[in-house]
């Protein structure tokens, strides 16, 4: 994955400020980039190489807000999180939709860290992932499928 972003890296003025932290990432484990925009609470940067090309999105979200005790579920990797730790993201459609304002939206964990949850890396505040029968191998494939399917839905 570090060899798809030391060729192209997105530009700035696209997608913001880049992560200050690029070069401590670790990229062995990185199945896509994602970074939370300092300057705008409410924004999220993502991209990920999608059929060979690599693929950024702008992506928004609404700041949790104080409330019930609740879990939700990424619907990329399928961890589970408190209040907070799972957003809907929403990114606009290319082309003539995007313009009219149609956008597309997954729930993702909110600090993009998808790859880490996986490999046991980071661990979510609830304090674990749900055992599954899948392997890690198995589980990575899934989350790459979802979030390949989420962008080709953006992009489309």
């Amino acid at each position: 994955m570090a060899a798809i972003y030391a060729r192209r890296k997105p530009r700035a003025s696209r997608f913001g400020p880049l992560p200050r932290d690029l070069g401590e990432r670790p990229w062995d484990d990185l199945d896509f980039l994602g970074w939370r925009d300092p300057g705008a609470p409410d924004r999220s940067y993502l991209v990920a190489d999608l059929d060979g090309r690599l693929t950024g999105l702008s992506l928004r979200f609404q700041q949790a807000r104080a409330g019930y005790f609740q879990r939700s579920l990424c619907a990329l990797c399928v961890t589970t999180h408190p209040r907070g730790g799972v957003s809907l993201m929403t990114a606009r459609r290319a082309g003539a939709a995007g313009r009219e304002g149609n956008s597309v939206g997954l729930y993702m964990c909110t600090d993009l860290a998808c790859s880490l949850y996986l490999r046991g890396r980071k661990v979510s505040q609830s304090g674990a992932r749900f055992e599954e029968s899948l392997s890690l191998e198995e589980q990575i494939e899934r989350t790459v499928g979802n979030l390949s399917a989420f962008l080709a839905k953006v992009t489309a």
